[in-house]
């Protein structure tokens, strides 16, 4: 099935990961000035849905109101989910191969503290550093300052999407290969995360690599998903997707949705005040914007723009889950609109097709590696007795 939205012939890998970069950064950039508000606040602040960029939720006064200032969330500027994503782009470029932890180590936490970039919200080049979350500032003290073992420098992080946010290159490296993306991503999270937050990025990679298969859909994505999930990340992928194939339109699945992972949510109904139980490791929870994010493709067919538009109104964490609708309604074959794209590129100052350009390469690349490595593999193991070689 083609997703609604998507050219009736089949994407190939470029159109798909050009699609999904983008896609996941202006889904970023439209959920940024609604973060942490119900789909009722954002009504009432909106006049109605948001159907587009909106401006800051303060208005001129983003940069000292409270609670998010100084950040200039809002008018197209994309968040630290794009941020991230761009940087593990860079790591891949630099390796030129499939990662792990310690690449995280020996290249990204270098990239996040000694290499000024654009930074939108700021409205300034600084050090990525300085505008990620508590949670990604971890890897720094952690992996720079602690030398821990990458492997497990995750382990007593707070539990989130933080890693699961940027694990996007990871499926799209790993194309049509949901298993391979899932390990590969556990893999490099344990730097970052734990528990089910570790658990949410391969997840998610998956699902991104599932997507990018010839012929799938949102169902044979949430399958793929079903398959590698484990403990309370399955369980809640499950029951908001069985909500979700109820619904045909996002309006009247925000609640329904909301008290589907309400279970499995340990931040609690108010956004901005997680309860005491929130972000701890736990085999029973999950993070929300996954499942939130998978919902809203199967109720959207896997359009683009229905899909981003639900988990914008959806509120709360709405940047990363829209961040991960864009990416995977991208890789499933719906673009995002153009004149988003255009609008979030120049607003931002980034060119958010270039990563796209350099992902693919190195993905060709990295495939080549994978062929050369199979066949040397296939070659030793005829020789050991085993089944002969296939051309």
């Amino acid at each position: 099935m083609t997703p609604k939205g998507a050219e009736s012939q089949e994407a190939g890998l470029d159109e798909r990961i050009t699609a999904a970069l983008v896609g996941a950064a202006v889904g970023d950039a439209l959920g940024g000035p609604v973060e942490g508000y119900s789909p009722e606040q954002i009504a009432e602040r909106h006049g109605g849905r948001v159907h587009g960029i909106v401006g800051p939720w303060n208005g001129d006064a983003w940069r000292t109101a409270r609670p998010i200032a100084p950040y200039h969330k809002g008018d197209g500027h994309v968040t630290d989910d794009t941020l991230m994503t761009h940087a593990l782009v860079r790591v891949y470029a630099t390796v030129r191969d499939h990662l792990d932890a310690y690449a995280i180590a020996d290249h990204l936490v270098p990239d996040l503290m000694t290499n000024p970039r654009w930074i939108p919200e700021l409205e300034t080049e600084a050090l990525p550093l300085h505008r990620v979350f508590l949670a990604e500032k971890w890897l720094v003290a952690r992996l720079h300052y602690g030398h821990i073992d990458p492997r497990e420098a995750g382990v007593g992080n707070i539990v989130n999407c933080g890693a699961a946010m940027y694990m996007a290159p990871v499926g799209l490296v790993n194309a049509a290969n949901p298993p391979a993306a899932y390990a590969e991503a556990l893999d490099i999270a344990g730097a970052h995360q734990s528990s089910y937050g570790r658990e949410a990025a391969g997840v998610f990679a998956a699902a991104v690599a599932a997507a990018s298969t010839p012929g799938a859909t949102p169902d044979s994505i949430v399958s793929t998903c079903l398959a590698l999930a484990k403990d309370g990340t399955r369980a809640a992928i499950e029951q908001v997707c069985e909500t979700a194939s109820h619904h045909t339109d996002f309006e009247s699945a925000l609640t329904p949705l909301r008290e589907a992972v309400t279970p499995y949510d340990t931040v609690g109904p108010d956004y901005r005040s997680p309860s005491l139980g929130a972000r701890r490791p736990s085999r029973l929870h999950a993070i929300e914007e996954l499942p939130i994010a998978l919902g809203m493709l199967l109720i959207s067919g896997g359009d683009y723009r229905q899909a981003v538009l639900g988990a914008v109104n959806y509120g709360r964490d709405c940047d990363s889950i829209a961040t991960m609708a864009g990416a995977l309604a991208g890789a499933l074959g719906s673009p995002p609109p153009q004149d988003w794209a255009k609008q979030v590129s120049e607003a931002s100052r980034l060119d958010l097709w270039e990563p796209a350009t350099t992902l693919t390469a190195v993905t060709r690349e990295i495939f080549e590696r994978d062929v050369t490595r199979r066949r040397t593999h296939e070659a030793a193991f005829t020789e050991l007795g085993g089944p002969g070689c296939s051309d």
